[in-house]
């Protein structure tokens, strides 16, 4: 089955959700044999965030209104990652624009299996834990090297503007479908599952759309 999930690098609740379903589709394939094919799409939270090395802290507090807010998100956020083995450090996180990992990450896709998914999963760490801005280009074209792709291929996409109007096209889609939770998984472009859920829910969710689907596929004579 094809999947794709819209989600963002600097929204939690995606990075959360998605290693959810992640493991979810694992555990479904070893069941059924029936591979997942998935991908990532952008959907970006804060089109208009500024890369300009602001504690995220400080930026959230002007967002969600005072730091108790924020303390109580961030709480919320902290225990629903623990549970899924998922490390976060929101003190030494900086604010930044997804745009340009985006556009890295669409050319990873294009560039084999497992790439963009390494990838994201590399920018969701340097974002969250590793207190790395990644809007700059310096840390996307490294943590690109680091998942097996060209450094400099890397850092000469980054250098111009290849894919940003494939990335422009991912959030209108994303948009228009009026996404209102991330992650945002469609399944065969017809079934979907919005914000997070636990693990087993997603196994459950993909058993039930898996029956509906192959019902639905031609019999072989």
């Amino acid at each position: 089955m094809k999947v794709i999930v819209f989600a963002d690098v600097t929204d939690p609740w995606a990075y959360i959700g998605s290693t959810r379903f992640e493991r979810a589709a694992a555990m479904f394939s070893i069941l059924t044999g029936e591979p997942i094919e998935l991908t990532y799409r952008a959907l970006l939270l804060e089109p208009d965030e500024p890369s300009d090395g602001r504690l995220l802290l400080e930026a959230l507090d002007e967002r969600l209104g005072g730091r108790d807010q924020v303390e109580l998100v961030n709480a919320q956020v902290t225990a629903a990652a623990r549970i899924t083995g998922i490390d976060l450090n929101f003190d030494e996180a900086v604010q930044a624009n997804s745009f340009d990992a985006w556009r890295l990450l669409t050319w990873a896709d294009e560039s084999g299996p497992g790439f963009q998914r390494d990838l994201l999963h590399q920018l969701w760490r340097a974002h969250f834990l590793e207190g790395a801005d990644i809007g700059d280009p310096f840390t996307l074209a490294t943590r690109a090297a680091l998942v097996g792709l060209e450094l400099e291929t890397a850092e000469a996409l980054l250098a111009s503007t290849e894919y940003a109007d494939e990335v422009r096209t991912q959030d209108e889609v994303g948009t228009s479908l009026e996404v209102a939770q991330l992650p945002y998984v469609a399944i065969e472009q017809r079934w979907t599952l919005v914000g997070i859920q636990s693990q087993n829910d997603y196994v459950q969710a993909l058993h039930q759309i898996y029956t509906e689907w192959k019902a639905e596929q031609p019999s072989e004579e």
